[in-house]
């Protein structure tokens, strides 16, 4: 096991993160789409309102109101549904709770002074974001060995010996059932501790230089929709981690050619309304290709997209709501392609999906992810640029960075033949 995951903290990578500032669940989707395009994620934590003002609130009381992580992806496919279409006003206005997916188990409460390695252990098992107290006496800086915290030596008991001086991942911490009411939080996601990582790929040798192949980090289950089916479909595929669902086109000789896909991550900044009626109303192909207004927008009816704004000066009559046509551009995407099917091999643009080889190394994708803000990587063949074969996301990192380098035994099976077993 690398050092750098045993002897760094989890408050380590506190330093410099702002306050939490919880959304209520009683907020509506309108106040959702602002506060998810401000935040440095496609997905924001929901909460359940504190029962009382001023109580004094425990870690597990405060593990309790949390409902989950709502994303872009949930609230497009909310605001889909054809009685949300009939009805874009009462659909904003809807509250958050009517949208987001519980899941408690997404978030976790730990200890700044948790081992990175026991954090890593957590979000293997599904948990997305850490709710860490900024405590004032916690200064930030790394504690080589992450045994002396607050003054005190840290162990599971007062007779532990000195190999059990590291708290246990299964064992409350001393301070989990404390109360934090004067203190601050702070949260921490899955792109915090990969951005931790990848500062410290020395450490993590000879790991980060290995394929992704090779160390067994290409997620063959992912969701897959086929580009002539209509795109509202990819909402009920439920893609669960990553968040996000990849256009296919099948080949005569059975492979899937991956033309976009439908995320989160590609929704994060959107124009919420326009790709709730394209959703609703285009074929996946279409919708991931996109159709330029001076080509293709003629082929479907004039829509209305009202903002906030335009609301505002029609209420107090200055002026009307505009009625726009469907553009990739209305959505975010701004392919080179013209429409769907044409030009598909210059095919360039914000729409393209992300990719990488199988045999890229583990370095270059977290590298590929941070700096396209990404949750995931789809994987193609080394030899075909557009055939589908997985995909990598945070989840099947986090797995590939603690393996140990003697679990590094290339296959005896090429990870296209598996794909084709899954898929076939």
């Amino acid at each position: 096991m690398a050092s750098v995951l045993l002897y760094h903290v989890v408050g380590d990578l506190t330093v410099g993160k702002p306050e939490l500032v919880e959304f209520p669940e009683t907020e509506t989707v309108e106040a959702a789409i602002r506060a998810i395009g401000e935040s440095t994620e496609c997905g924001i934590p929901v909460w359940k309102r504190i029962p009382a003002v001023g109580m004094v609130e425990k870690n597990e009381m405060r593990q309790q109101r949390f409902v989950g992580i709502l994303t872009s992806l949930d609230i497009v496919s909310f605001l889909a549904k054809s009685q949300c279409l009939e009805d874009q006003d009462k659909a904003m206005k809807t509250q958050v709770s009517h949208v987001v997916v519980p899941n408690n188990s997404l978030l976790k409460i730990v200890d700044p002074a948790t081992r990175l390695i026991d954090a890593l252990e957590m979000m293997k098992q599904g948990a997305r974001r850490f709710l860490v107290p900024k405590s004032k006496v916690w200064k930030g800086m790394s504690r080589r060995f992450s045994i002396l915290y607050n003054g005190r030596w840290l162990k599971n008991n007062e007779n532990a010996s000195s190999s059990n001086l590291i708290p246990n991942v299964n064992r409350p911490s001393s301070s989990s059932t404390s109360t934090y009411m004067h203190d601050k939080f702070c949260c921490l996601s899955r792109e915090d501790i990969i951005r931790f990582l990848i500062g410290c790929l020395g450490a993590l040798a000879p790991l980060p230089l290995s394929s992704i192949s090779l160390l067994g980090a290409i997620n063959l289950d992912y969701s897959s929709i086929e580009a002539s089916l209509p795109a509202l479909e990819a909402t009920q595929k439920h893609p669960g981690d990553p968040s996000a669902v990849a256009v296919v086109e099948i080949t005569p000789d059975g492979h899937r050619q991956i033309l976009g896909e439908i995320s989160a991550s590609k929704l994060w900044k959107c124009d919420y309304l326009a790709a709730a009626w394209a959703l609703a109303n285009l074929s996946a192909g279409q919708f991931v290709m996109g159709v330029e207004d001076n080509s293709g927008s003629r082929l479907f009816p004039d829509f209305s997209v009202k903002s906030p704004d335009q609301d505002k000066k029609t209420e107090n009559g200055g002026g009307s709501a505009r009625l726009r046509r469907f553009s990739s551009r209305s959505i975010g995407f701004n392919p080179v392609s013209p429409s769907f099917g044409v030009g598909r091999s210059m095919y360039r643009g914000r729409s393209a999906p992300l990719t990488c080889k199988t045999s890229s190394s583990l370095a270059a994708v977290m590298a590929q992810m941070l700096s396209h803000r990404a949750t995931h990587v789809w994987v193609t063949e080394d030899d075909n640029d557009d055939v589908l074969v997985g995909v990598v996301g945070y989840s099947d990192i986090l797995v590939a960075v603690t393996k140990q380098p003697a679990a590094l035994v290339p296959s005896t099976r090429s990870i296209t033949e598996l794909a084709s077993g899954i898929h076939s």
